[in-house]
């Protein structure tokens, strides 16, 4: 036997239990053009309450030319600060009024592509886009017309939107603070070649070693992905080296957490052995044993940021940078972090 399904509810349902007509029920749902008088507005309420009626948003969407919708396309929403920024433009775009739909490319470029298109499709109002690789669809997305913010640096050839920190700086800053504790020997956990923040990254950290006359040791540096287990691989590796470096600035958290694994699994201690900073911290950072030493990227602000170039849009690219911060922990080798209290 068949199954059945129940009957979408209508506008003219909720009318005729009202006992009004189906423009009365619609000047309830839009809230004009046209006054309704009170008693007849709580009729027509008390009847889509009665019916379970919904208004279906996509016919509304092709009336009023807004979808109230952003797309969000992430390389892999597993990453620790890929998945803070996600939160924190979720929670700005509610503040409006807005949702977010997020496509988790899975680090898959393919599959960054049909989320794309399908986003597009979707006639969102507006796209966040933090790119799988250096290589990003963005013809694509100004073909369609879609207002476009990128969450990462791209070539500036490229004019679009972008949102960034200024990563070489900031790698810089945190492996001068590593440096500040008299290591010599620095190593490098590194993200993929081709990615062009893996390439801010590493520049950082050499401009640092650069600045203190220090000798850069290519057995030392260590190419992986941006994940826990990258860092853990990438360990293992080092340590089937005939030597060890003394420090190392890891290029992501999650990176740092696999690598404290792989060191404790060989009974290497932090930071009295191998000591290491990071980039990108989340508040996780705080949580780890030993808590890491990071360079924090303001994750509330760039959200809250990026909605509003979004709602800016014209057509023209936009530049905004925003700072860094170094939050001190324990695993560069400094005694005492701050309190987890204090870092609320």
């Amino acid at each position: 036997m068949a199954k059945q399904h129940p009957k979408r509810v209508t506008r003219a349902d909720v009318a005729r239990i009202a006992g009004t007509s189906v423009a009365v029920v619609s000047y309830v749902i839009n809230n004009g053009p046209r006054p309704v008088a009170e008693a007849t507005r709580q009729r027509v309420l008390e009847a889509i309450t009665q019916t379970g009626y919904r208004p279906n948003t996509i016919a509304r969407a092709l009336a009023s030319g807004s979808t109230k919708s952003y797309g969000l396309v992430v390389p892999n929403i597993s990453n620790p600060f890929v998945a803070a920024m996600a939160h924190a433009l979720i929670q700005e775009a509610l503040n409006e009024e807005m949702v977010i739909l997020l496509g988790d490319a899975g680090d898959d470029c393919r599959r960054e592509l049909e989320l794309i298109h399908n986003l597009l499709n979707r006639q969102v109002d507006g796209l966040f886009y933090y790119s799988v690789d250096r290589h990003p669809y963005i013809d694509l997305i100004k073909a369609s017309g879609t207002p476009l913010v990128m969450l990462d640096r791209v070539d500036p050839a490229l004019q679009v939107s972008m949102l960034r920190v200024d990563e070489r700086a900031a790698a810089r800053l945190v492996t001068e603070h590593l440096l500040s504790h008299g290591y010599r020997d620095v190593g490098i956990i590194r993200g993929p070649d081709d990615m062009l923040n893996a390439q801010d990254r590493i520049n950082g950290w050499r401009d640092a070693m650069e600045s203190h006359g220090l000798e850069i040791h290519q057995q030392w540096i260590f190419p992986t992905r941006y994940t826990r287990e990258g860092g853990y691989e990438a360990t293992l590796q080092m340590l089937q080296g005939d030597t060890l470096p003394r420090a190392l600035f890891v290029s992501n958290e999650g990176q740092a957490i696999g690598c404290i694994r792989a060191l404790q699994e060989h009974n290497i201690r932090v930071p009295e052995q191998i000591a290491l900073v990071c980039f990108n911290g989340t508040d996780q950072s705080a949580f780890m044993v030993p808590a890491l030493t990071t360079v924090r990227q303001p994750i509330r602000v760039m959200a809250k940021t990026a909605i509003e170039m979004l709602k800016a849009w014209n057509g023209e690219a936009m530049l905004r940078e925003v700072s860094h911060q170094l939050e001190i922990g324990e695993s560069c080798g400094c005694t005492l972090a701050p309190a987890l209290s204090a870092r609320k």
